[in-house]
Protein backbone atom coordinates (compact mmCIF):
# COMPACT_ATOMS: atom_id res chain seq x y z
CA UNK A 1 0.00 0.00 0.00
CA UNK A 2 1.60 3.58 -1.16
CA UNK A 3 0.66 6.76 1.12
CA UNK A 4 0.67 9.76 -0.48
CA UNK A 5 2.87 13.02 -0.13
CA UNK A 6 1.58 15.16 2.76
CA UNK A 7 -2.41 15.09 3.13
CA UNK A 8 -4.23 16.94 0.75
CA UNK A 9 -6.47 19.80 1.90
CA UNK A 10 -9.48 17.88 -0.02
CA UNK A 11 -10.28 14.89 -1.72
CA UNK A 12 -12.98 14.80 -4.38
CA UNK A 13 -14.52 11.37 -5.01
CA UNK A 14 -16.53 11.53 -8.30
CA UNK A 15 -15.24 12.66 -11.83
CA UNK A 16 -18.54 13.83 -13.20
CA UNK A 17 -19.08 17.39 -13.69
CA UNK A 18 -19.62 18.52 -9.95
CA UNK A 19 -16.36 16.79 -9.05
CA UNK A 20 -13.98 17.99 -12.29
CA UNK A 21 -15.48 21.53 -11.38
CA UNK A 22 -15.19 21.53 -7.22
CA UNK A 23 -11.68 20.51 -8.20
CA UNK A 24 -11.22 23.38 -10.35
CA UNK A 25 -12.75 25.88 -8.49
CA UNK A 26 -10.74 24.57 -5.09
CA UNK A 27 -7.26 24.33 -7.00
CA UNK A 28 -7.31 27.77 -8.35
CA UNK A 29 -8.04 29.00 -4.60
CA UNK A 30 -4.78 27.52 -3.31
CA UNK A 31 -5.79 24.44 -1.87
CA UNK A 32 -3.77 20.65 -2.86
CA UNK A 33 -6.35 18.61 -4.38
CA UNK A 34 -6.71 15.17 -5.27
CA UNK A 35 -9.56 14.27 -7.99
CA UNK A 36 -10.27 10.34 -7.79
CA UNK A 37 -12.69 8.58 -10.19
CA UNK A 38 -13.05 5.12 -10.26
CA UNK A 39 -13.50 4.93 -14.10
CA UNK A 40 -13.13 7.51 -16.93
CA UNK A 41 -14.14 11.05 -16.32
CA UNK A 42 -17.41 11.97 -16.96
CA UNK A 43 -17.81 7.84 -17.62
CA UNK A 44 -21.43 8.36 -16.04
CA UNK A 45 -24.25 10.88 -16.38
CA UNK A 46 -22.23 13.62 -16.84
CA UNK A 47 -21.51 12.68 -20.29
CA UNK A 48 -25.09 11.00 -20.86
CA UNK A 49 -26.90 14.49 -21.13
CA UNK A 50 -28.95 15.88 -23.83
CA UNK A 51 -25.78 18.36 -23.95
CA UNK A 52 -28.03 21.55 -23.33
CA UNK A 53 -26.94 24.34 -21.62
CA UNK A 54 -30.28 25.96 -20.65
CA UNK A 55 -32.46 26.94 -18.02
CA UNK A 56 -35.10 23.85 -18.09
CA UNK A 57 -37.70 25.67 -19.93
CA UNK A 58 -39.71 22.75 -18.70
CA UNK A 59 -39.51 23.76 -15.04
CA UNK A 60 -41.49 26.56 -15.03
CA UNK A 61 -44.52 25.04 -14.93
CA UNK A 62 -43.39 22.78 -11.74
CA UNK A 63 -42.54 26.36 -10.70
CA UNK A 64 -38.98 26.17 -10.33
CA UNK A 65 -38.02 29.88 -10.61
CA UNK A 66 -35.33 29.99 -8.81
CA UNK A 67 -33.76 27.20 -10.20
CA UNK A 68 -34.55 28.39 -13.62
CA UNK A 69 -33.12 31.70 -13.04
CA UNK A 70 -30.11 30.73 -11.37
CA UNK A 71 -28.91 27.91 -14.95
CA UNK A 72 -30.26 31.37 -17.33
CA UNK A 73 -27.77 33.45 -15.50
CA UNK A 74 -24.85 30.54 -15.98
CA UNK A 75 -25.56 29.62 -19.62
CA UNK A 76 -23.96 32.52 -20.80
CA UNK A 77 -21.19 32.38 -18.05
CA UNK A 78 -20.25 28.87 -19.36
CA UNK A 79 -20.88 30.50 -23.02
CA UNK A 80 -18.35 32.78 -22.20
CA UNK A 81 -15.54 30.94 -20.44
CA UNK A 82 -16.04 27.89 -22.96
CA UNK A 83 -17.00 29.13 -26.37
CA UNK A 84 -15.23 26.01 -28.00
CA UNK A 85 -17.38 24.00 -26.61
CA UNK A 86 -20.57 26.07 -25.94
CA UNK A 87 -22.24 27.76 -28.51
CA UNK A 88 -25.46 29.21 -29.03
CA UNK A 89 -28.87 27.12 -30.56
CA UNK A 90 -32.01 28.22 -31.55
CA UNK A 91 -35.10 26.70 -30.80
CA UNK A 92 -38.17 26.01 -32.13
CA UNK A 93 -41.68 25.14 -30.33
CA UNK A 94 -44.50 23.77 -32.20
CA UNK A 95 -47.60 24.85 -31.27
CA UNK A 96 -49.97 21.75 -30.90
CA UNK A 97 -53.80 21.92 -30.80
CA UNK A 98 -55.70 20.62 -27.67
CA UNK A 99 -51.91 21.16 -25.44
CA UNK A 100 -50.21 23.73 -23.37
CA UNK A 101 -52.42 27.29 -24.68
CA UNK A 102 -50.94 29.89 -26.47
CA UNK A 103 -50.64 32.30 -23.95
CA UNK A 104 -49.48 29.68 -21.07
CA UNK A 105 -46.18 28.80 -23.67
CA UNK A 106 -45.84 32.64 -24.35
CA UNK A 107 -46.15 33.29 -20.97
CA UNK A 108 -43.41 31.18 -20.36
CA UNK A 109 -40.85 32.22 -22.82
CA UNK A 110 -41.18 35.96 -21.81
CA UNK A 111 -40.13 34.90 -18.11
CA UNK A 112 -37.33 32.41 -19.96
CA UNK A 113 -36.06 35.64 -21.42
CA UNK A 114 -36.22 37.68 -19.03
CA UNK A 115 -35.53 36.11 -15.53
CA UNK A 116 -31.97 35.18 -15.95
CA UNK A 117 -30.43 38.45 -17.07
CA UNK A 118 -29.99 37.47 -20.72
CA UNK A 119 -27.71 39.70 -22.65
CA UNK A 120 -26.17 38.63 -25.68
CA UNK A 121 -28.71 35.50 -26.61
CA UNK A 122 -31.40 36.41 -29.08
CA UNK A 123 -35.22 36.89 -27.78
CA UNK A 124 -38.10 34.63 -28.29
CA UNK A 125 -39.82 35.13 -31.38
CA UNK A 126 -43.27 34.10 -33.26
CA UNK A 127 -42.46 31.98 -36.35
CA UNK A 128 -45.09 30.80 -38.99
CA UNK A 129 -43.71 27.68 -39.86
CA UNK A 130 -45.37 27.27 -43.37
CA UNK A 131 -42.59 29.49 -44.09
CA UNK A 132 -39.90 29.16 -41.01
CA UNK A 133 -37.41 26.08 -42.34
CA UNK A 134 -38.14 24.44 -39.45
CA UNK A 135 -41.20 23.62 -40.48
CA UNK A 136 -40.26 21.76 -44.26
CA UNK A 137 -39.88 18.28 -42.04
CA UNK A 138 -42.58 18.97 -39.76
CA UNK A 139 -45.98 17.28 -40.76
CA UNK A 140 -48.55 20.25 -42.33
CA UNK A 141 -50.64 20.83 -38.75
CA UNK A 142 -47.85 22.51 -37.21
CA UNK A 143 -48.33 25.84 -38.63
CA UNK A 144 -46.80 28.10 -35.87
CA UNK A 145 -44.28 28.12 -33.42
CA UNK A 146 -42.14 29.74 -31.28
CA UNK A 147 -38.05 30.50 -31.47
CA UNK A 148 -36.07 30.72 -28.68
CA UNK A 149 -32.24 30.76 -27.28
CA UNK A 150 -30.44 28.16 -25.44
CA UNK A 151 -27.03 26.47 -25.44
CA UNK A 152 -25.69 23.49 -26.61
CA UNK A 153 -22.59 21.78 -25.09
CA UNK A 154 -20.08 18.76 -25.53
CA UNK A 155 -20.70 17.78 -21.94
CA UNK A 156 -18.06 14.84 -21.76
CA UNK A 157 -15.26 17.66 -22.93
CA UNK A 158 -16.93 20.15 -19.96
CA UNK A 159 -15.97 17.70 -17.59
CA UNK A 160 -12.59 16.97 -19.00
CA UNK A 161 -11.45 20.47 -19.62
CA UNK A 162 -12.04 21.03 -15.87
CA UNK A 163 -10.07 18.73 -14.72
CA UNK A 164 -7.70 20.09 -17.17
CA UNK A 165 -7.66 22.81 -15.80
CA UNK A 166 -7.85 21.73 -12.06
CA UNK A 167 -4.81 19.70 -12.79
CA UNK A 168 -2.86 22.74 -14.87
CA UNK A 169 -3.78 24.56 -11.40
CA UNK A 170 -1.83 21.62 -9.21
CA UNK A 171 -4.56 18.73 -8.50
CA UNK A 172 -3.47 15.81 -9.05
CA UNK A 173 -6.29 13.68 -11.07
CA UNK A 174 -6.43 9.73 -10.56
CA UNK A 175 -8.67 7.90 -12.97
CA UNK A 176 -9.78 4.30 -12.61
CA UNK A 177 -9.03 4.66 -9.13
CA UNK A 178 -12.11 3.18 -6.58
CA UNK A 179 -12.63 4.74 -3.08
CA UNK A 180 -12.88 1.58 -1.02
CA UNK A 181 -12.88 2.42 2.49
CA UNK A 182 -12.91 6.23 3.91
CA UNK A 183 -12.37 6.87 7.76
CA UNK A 184 -11.32 9.63 10.44
CA UNK A 185 -8.55 9.68 12.67
CA UNK A 186 -7.03 12.47 14.69
CA UNK A 187 -8.99 15.05 12.81
CA UNK A 188 -8.34 13.44 9.39
CA UNK A 189 -9.70 11.70 6.62
CA UNK A 190 -7.88 8.58 5.38
CA UNK A 191 -8.94 7.24 2.15
CA UNK A 192 -7.73 3.29 1.00
CA UNK A 193 -8.52 3.02 -2.90
CA UNK A 194 -7.99 0.39 -5.55
CA UNK A 195 -6.20 1.36 -8.71
CA UNK A 196 -7.44 0.39 -12.03
CA UNK A 197 -4.30 -2.27 -11.89
CA UNK A 198 -5.38 -4.08 -8.46
CA UNK A 199 -2.78 -1.52 -6.62
CA UNK A 200 -3.69 -0.24 -3.12
CA UNK A 201 -3.11 2.93 -2.25
CA UNK A 202 -4.01 4.95 1.11
CA UNK A 203 -4.49 9.27 1.05
CA UNK A 204 -4.92 11.12 4.09
CA UNK A 205 -6.80 14.82 3.79
CA UNK A 206 -8.16 17.63 5.85
CA UNK A 207 -11.72 17.04 3.83
CA UNK A 208 -14.02 14.81 1.51
CA UNK A 209 -16.07 15.89 -1.37
CA UNK A 210 -18.17 13.37 -2.54
CA UNK A 211 -19.56 14.20 -5.56
CA UNK A 212 -20.26 10.63 -6.25
CA UNK A 213 -23.57 11.40 -9.09
CA UNK A 214 -25.76 8.46 -8.71
CA UNK A 215 -23.18 6.71 -6.36
CA UNK A 216 -23.66 9.05 -3.58
CA UNK A 217 -25.29 7.17 -0.70
CA UNK A 218 -23.13 4.07 -1.33
CA UNK A 219 -20.13 6.45 -0.61
CA UNK A 220 -21.51 7.54 2.25
CA UNK A 221 -21.85 4.49 3.33
CA UNK A 222 -18.56 3.40 2.55
CA UNK A 223 -17.51 6.45 5.00
CA UNK A 224 -19.93 4.74 7.75
CA UNK A 225 -22.05 8.94 7.34
CA UNK A 226 -25.46 8.58 7.59
CA UNK A 227 -27.20 10.67 4.15
CA UNK A 228 -29.43 13.85 5.08
CA UNK A 229 -31.87 13.54 1.83
CA UNK A 230 -33.29 10.81 0.14
CA UNK A 231 -32.26 9.94 -3.37
CA UNK A 232 -34.35 8.96 -6.61
CA UNK A 233 -32.84 7.80 -9.65
CA UNK A 234 -34.27 8.67 -12.81
CA UNK A 235 -33.49 7.47 -16.02
CA UNK A 236 -32.94 9.81 -19.33
CA UNK A 237 -32.11 8.07 -22.35
CA UNK A 238 -31.63 9.21 -25.85
CA UNK A 239 -31.42 7.67 -29.61
CA UNK A 240 -29.61 9.10 -32.19
CA UNK A 241 -30.98 8.54 -35.91
CA UNK A 242 -29.99 9.33 -39.52
CA UNK A 243 -30.02 13.08 -39.72
CA UNK A 244 -34.08 14.21 -40.16
CA UNK A 245 -33.31 18.10 -41.00
CA UNK A 246 -30.75 20.04 -43.05
CA UNK A 247 -31.07 23.58 -41.06
CA UNK A 248 -29.68 24.15 -37.57
CA UNK A 249 -32.88 24.64 -35.40
CA UNK A 250 -33.66 22.28 -32.58
CA UNK A 251 -36.75 21.26 -31.75
CA UNK A 252 -38.77 21.53 -28.45
CA UNK A 253 -41.83 18.98 -28.83
CA UNK A 254 -45.03 18.57 -26.36
CA UNK A 255 -46.19 14.98 -25.97
CA UNK A 256 -49.76 14.68 -24.62
CA UNK A 257 -48.83 13.13 -21.64
CA UNK A 258 -47.60 16.55 -20.51
CA UNK A 259 -43.82 14.98 -21.50
CA UNK A 260 -41.51 17.29 -23.47
CA UNK A 261 -38.31 15.98 -25.45
CA UNK A 262 -35.84 17.46 -27.78
CA UNK A 263 -34.84 16.89 -31.39
CA UNK A 264 -31.41 18.19 -31.89
CA UNK A 265 -28.96 18.18 -34.97
CA UNK A 266 -26.05 16.08 -34.02
CA UNK A 267 -22.34 15.82 -35.08
CA UNK A 268 -23.06 16.58 -38.70
CA UNK A 269 -24.80 13.89 -40.10
CA UNK A 270 -26.92 12.87 -37.17
CA UNK A 271 -30.19 13.91 -35.15
CA UNK A 272 -30.50 13.22 -30.91
CA UNK A 273 -33.57 12.43 -30.03
CA UNK A 274 -34.63 12.96 -25.86
CA UNK A 275 -35.04 12.34 -23.38
CA UNK A 276 -37.63 10.18 -21.35
CA UNK A 277 -37.80 10.15 -17.49
CA UNK A 278 -38.19 6.65 -16.04
CA UNK A 279 -37.50 5.57 -12.33
CA UNK A 280 -34.34 3.78 -12.67
CA UNK A 281 -34.98 0.11 -10.75
CA UNK A 282 -31.47 -1.40 -11.88
CA UNK A 283 -28.01 -1.04 -10.83
CA UNK A 284 -25.73 1.39 -11.94
CA UNK A 285 -23.52 -1.37 -13.70
CA UNK A 286 -26.47 -1.79 -16.08
CA UNK A 287 -27.37 1.65 -17.45
CA UNK A 288 -29.41 1.13 -21.09
CA UNK A 289 -32.26 2.43 -22.77
CA UNK A 290 -35.30 -0.27 -22.73
CA UNK A 291 -36.99 -0.97 -25.81
CA UNK A 292 -39.92 0.37 -24.33
CA UNK A 293 -37.94 3.63 -23.89
CA UNK A 294 -37.15 3.78 -27.32
CA UNK A 295 -40.41 3.01 -29.19
CA UNK A 296 -41.45 6.00 -26.99
CA UNK A 297 -38.81 8.44 -28.25
CA UNK A 298 -39.76 7.04 -32.09
CA UNK A 299 -43.64 7.20 -31.51
CA UNK A 300 -43.01 11.11 -30.24
CA UNK A 301 -40.86 11.97 -33.62
CA UNK A 302 -43.38 10.75 -35.37
CA UNK A 303 -46.33 12.49 -34.45
CA UNK A 304 -44.28 15.55 -35.32
CA UNK A 305 -41.58 14.75 -38.44
CA UNK A 306 -43.00 13.74 -42.08
CA UNK A 307 -40.98 10.95 -42.34
CA UNK A 308 -41.46 8.32 -39.41
CA UNK A 309 -38.96 7.68 -36.92
CA UNK A 310 -38.93 3.96 -36.36
CA UNK A 311 -36.47 1.86 -33.81
CA UNK A 312 -34.59 0.09 -36.81
CA UNK A 313 -33.33 3.75 -37.99
CA UNK A 314 -32.04 3.84 -34.57
CA UNK A 315 -27.71 4.03 -35.26
CA UNK A 316 -26.84 4.24 -31.38
CA UNK A 317 -28.57 4.91 -27.94
CA UNK A 318 -27.39 5.62 -24.48
CA UNK A 319 -28.68 6.28 -21.26
CA UNK A 320 -28.31 7.90 -18.01
CA UNK A 321 -29.24 7.75 -14.20
CA UNK A 322 -29.90 11.46 -13.26
CA UNK A 323 -29.19 11.54 -9.61
CA UNK A 324 -32.62 13.36 -7.91
CA UNK A 325 -33.30 14.90 -4.71
CA UNK A 326 -36.26 13.28 -3.42
CA UNK A 327 -39.37 15.39 -3.09
CA UNK A 328 -42.08 13.38 -2.91
CA UNK A 329 -43.20 14.03 -6.74
CA UNK A 330 -45.10 11.55 -8.44
CA UNK A 331 -43.55 11.59 -12.13
CA UNK A 332 -40.03 11.11 -12.20
CA UNK A 333 -40.24 14.18 -14.50
CA UNK A 334 -41.72 16.46 -12.11
CA UNK A 335 -38.79 15.63 -9.79
CA UNK A 336 -36.89 18.38 -8.56
CA UNK A 337 -34.05 19.08 -10.75
CA UNK A 338 -32.44 21.18 -7.91
CA UNK A 339 -29.49 20.48 -5.97
CA UNK A 340 -28.30 20.53 -1.69
CA UNK A 341 -24.70 20.77 -0.71
CA UNK A 342 -24.70 19.27 2.91
CA UNK A 343 -21.59 19.89 4.98
CA UNK A 344 -21.24 17.07 7.61
CA UNK A 345 -18.74 17.60 10.52
CA UNK A 346 -19.52 14.77 12.92
CA UNK A 347 -17.09 12.86 12.04
CA UNK A 348 -14.08 15.69 13.62
CA UNK A 349 -13.59 16.78 10.08
CA UNK A 350 -14.82 18.29 6.58
CA UNK A 351 -17.36 15.77 4.54
CA UNK A 352 -19.17 17.49 2.15
CA UNK A 353 -21.85 15.83 -0.23
CA UNK A 354 -23.54 17.04 -3.15
CA UNK A 355 -26.80 16.02 -3.72
CA UNK A 356 -28.63 16.25 -6.87
CA UNK A 357 -27.68 19.22 -9.88
CA UNK A 358 -27.74 19.33 -13.49
CA UNK A 359 -25.14 20.37 -15.44
CA UNK A 360 -25.75 24.33 -16.44
CA UNK A 361 -25.66 24.56 -13.07
CA UNK A 362 -22.09 22.86 -12.27
CA UNK A 363 -19.81 26.31 -11.52
CA UNK A 364 -22.04 27.79 -9.14
CA UNK A 365 -22.10 24.71 -7.40
CA UNK A 366 -18.46 23.84 -7.37
CA UNK A 367 -18.32 27.77 -6.02
CA UNK A 368 -21.03 26.96 -3.65
CA UNK A 369 -19.16 23.82 -2.21
CA UNK A 370 -16.06 25.80 -1.69
CA UNK A 371 -17.11 28.52 -0.26
CA UNK A 372 -18.08 26.30 2.51
CA UNK A 373 -15.83 24.16 2.74
CA UNK A 374 -13.21 27.81 2.98
CA UNK A 375 -13.97 28.18 6.70
CA UNK A 376 -12.64 25.00 7.30
CA UNK A 377 -9.40 24.88 5.00
CA UNK A 378 -7.00 27.54 5.94
CA UNK A 379 -5.21 27.30 2.60
CA UNK A 380 -8.54 28.13 0.48
CA UNK A 381 -9.11 31.67 -0.60
CA UNK A 382 -12.60 33.27 -0.29
CA UNK A 383 -11.88 34.73 -3.37
CA UNK A 384 -13.96 33.62 -6.47
CA UNK A 385 -12.64 33.14 -10.12
CA UNK A 386 -14.03 30.47 -12.36
CA UNK A 387 -16.62 33.13 -13.65
CA UNK A 388 -13.36 34.87 -16.05
CA UNK A 389 -11.14 32.41 -16.23
CA UNK A 390 -11.85 30.23 -19.68
CA UNK A 391 -11.70 26.93 -19.36
CA UNK A 392 -8.24 25.33 -21.44
CA UNK A 393 -8.60 26.42 -24.86
CA UNK A 394 -11.68 28.90 -24.54
CA UNK A 395 -9.21 31.61 -24.19
CA UNK A 396 -11.39 33.69 -27.33
CA UNK A 397 -14.41 35.76 -27.83
CA UNK A 398 -17.90 34.06 -27.53
CA UNK A 399 -18.27 35.22 -30.66
CA UNK A 400 -14.90 34.11 -32.17
CA UNK A 401 -15.67 30.48 -32.50
CA UNK A 402 -16.46 30.81 -36.81
CA UNK A 403 -12.55 32.91 -36.70
CA UNK A 404 -10.59 29.70 -34.99
CA UNK A 405 -11.81 27.36 -37.53
CA UNK A 406 -11.13 29.93 -40.25
CA UNK A 407 -7.91 29.98 -39.27
CA UNK A 408 -7.39 26.35 -39.27
CA UNK A 409 -8.51 26.39 -42.43
CA UNK A 410 -5.57 28.29 -43.82
CA UNK A 411 -2.85 26.88 -41.29
CA UNK A 412 -3.75 23.15 -41.98
CA UNK A 413 -5.38 22.93 -45.32
CA UNK A 414 -4.94 19.29 -45.52
CA UNK A 415 -7.22 18.60 -43.19
CA UNK A 416 -10.88 18.05 -44.27
CA UNK A 417 -13.60 20.50 -43.17
CA UNK A 418 -15.54 18.34 -40.69
CA UNK A 419 -11.95 17.42 -39.20
CA UNK A 420 -11.14 21.09 -38.91
CA UNK A 421 -14.70 21.86 -37.47
CA UNK A 422 -14.77 18.72 -35.25
CA UNK A 423 -10.81 19.37 -33.56
CA UNK A 424 -11.81 23.41 -32.87
CA UNK A 425 -14.64 22.86 -31.11
CA UNK A 426 -13.17 20.06 -29.02
CA UNK A 427 -9.95 21.93 -28.41
CA UNK A 428 -10.29 25.47 -29.41
CA UNK A 429 -6.97 27.48 -29.68
CA UNK A 430 -5.62 24.43 -27.99
CA UNK A 431 -5.39 22.48 -30.87
CA UNK A 432 -1.94 24.19 -32.08
CA UNK A 433 -0.59 22.47 -28.94
CA UNK A 434 -0.47 19.17 -30.81
CA UNK A 435 -0.91 20.05 -34.86
CA UNK A 436 2.26 22.15 -34.25
CA UNK A 437 3.47 23.23 -37.60
CA UNK A 438 2.10 20.00 -39.58
CA UNK A 439 2.12 20.46 -43.21
CA UNK A 440 0.13 17.40 -43.89
CA UNK A 441 -0.75 13.62 -42.13
CA UNK A 442 2.69 12.34 -42.14
CA UNK A 443 3.77 15.24 -39.84
CA UNK A 444 0.59 13.95 -37.35
CA UNK A 445 2.16 10.00 -37.34
CA UNK A 446 -0.46 9.51 -39.90
CA UNK A 447 -4.50 9.03 -39.61
CA UNK A 448 -5.99 6.28 -38.02
CA UNK A 449 -9.38 7.31 -39.81
CA UNK A 450 -12.15 9.86 -39.57
CA UNK A 451 -9.94 12.90 -38.99
CA UNK A 452 -8.18 11.03 -35.89
CA UNK A 453 -4.44 11.19 -36.26
CA UNK A 454 -1.72 9.55 -34.11
CA UNK A 455 -0.78 13.30 -32.63
CA UNK A 456 -4.16 13.44 -31.45
CA UNK A 457 -4.21 10.33 -29.78
CA UNK A 458 -1.17 10.91 -28.30
CA UNK A 459 -2.40 14.12 -26.72
CA UNK A 460 -5.50 12.14 -25.33
CA UNK A 461 -3.63 9.60 -23.73
CA UNK A 462 -1.02 12.21 -22.23
CA UNK A 463 -2.96 14.89 -21.34
CA UNK A 464 -6.69 13.98 -20.96
CA UNK A 465 -6.06 10.63 -19.18
CA UNK A 466 -7.32 8.54 -22.13
CA UNK A 467 -6.84 4.70 -21.80
CA UNK A 468 -9.06 2.94 -23.83
CA UNK A 469 -10.77 3.24 -27.33
CA UNK A 470 -14.06 3.60 -25.53
CA UNK A 471 -12.70 7.43 -23.94
CA UNK A 472 -11.46 8.73 -27.44
CA UNK A 473 -14.25 7.83 -29.28
CA UNK A 474 -17.13 8.06 -27.24
CA UNK A 475 -16.15 10.78 -24.74
CA UNK A 476 -12.96 12.41 -26.14
CA UNK A 477 -14.58 12.27 -29.29
CA UNK A 478 -17.89 11.43 -30.87
CA UNK A 479 -16.10 9.85 -33.48
CA UNK A 480 -17.43 6.36 -31.71
CA UNK A 481 -20.37 7.15 -34.59
CA UNK A 482 -18.04 6.66 -37.65
CA UNK A 483 -15.72 3.94 -36.82
CA UNK A 484 -16.16 0.67 -37.63
CA UNK A 485 -15.71 -2.50 -36.13
CA UNK A 486 -12.07 -2.76 -38.11
CA UNK A 487 -11.21 0.69 -37.19
CA UNK A 488 -11.61 0.39 -33.41
CA UNK A 489 -9.49 -2.70 -33.77
CA UNK A 490 -6.87 -0.63 -35.30
CA UNK A 491 -7.12 2.05 -32.57
CA UNK A 492 -6.97 -0.21 -29.92
CA UNK A 493 -3.48 -1.92 -31.10
CA UNK A 494 -2.15 1.74 -31.62
CA UNK A 495 -3.65 2.75 -27.76
CA UNK A 496 -1.51 -0.70 -26.82
CA UNK A 497 2.05 0.26 -28.39
CA UNK A 498 2.27 3.76 -27.12
CA UNK A 499 5.42 3.09 -25.48
CA UNK A 500 5.38 5.98 -22.78
CA UNK A 501 1.74 6.38 -21.92
CA UNK A 502 1.05 7.20 -18.11
CA UNK A 503 -1.78 4.98 -16.23
CA UNK A 504 -2.70 7.95 -14.06
CA UNK A 505 -1.31 11.12 -15.75
CA UNK A 506 -1.55 14.33 -13.73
Amino acid sequence: MTDAPPPYDIIVIGGGVNGAGIARDAAGRGARVLLIEQGDLAQGTSSASTKLIHGGLRYLEHYEFALVREALKEREILWGIAPHIIWPMRFVLPYRDGLRPRWLLRLGLFLYDHIGGRKKLPATRTVNLTKHPAGTPLQPQYRQGFEYSDGWVDDARLVLLNARDAADKGARVRTRTRADMLRCENGMWVVDATGHNGHAYRFTARSIVNAAGPAVLDLLRRADAEPDHSMRLVRGSHIVVARRFEHDYSYFFQLPDGRIFFAIPYERDFTLIGTTDVDHEGTLADIHASAEEIAYLCEGASEYFREPVIPADVVWSYSGVRPLVEDGSGRPEAATRGYRIDLDMNEGAPLLTIYGGKITSYRHVAEEAVDALAAHIPALSRKHWTAQAPLPGGNFRPDGAAAIRAQYRLDYPFLPSATVDRIAKAYGTDARKWLSDADGWDALGGEIAHGLSVAELHWMVSREWALTSDDILWRRSKLGLHFTAQEVERLDALIDAIAVKPALPD
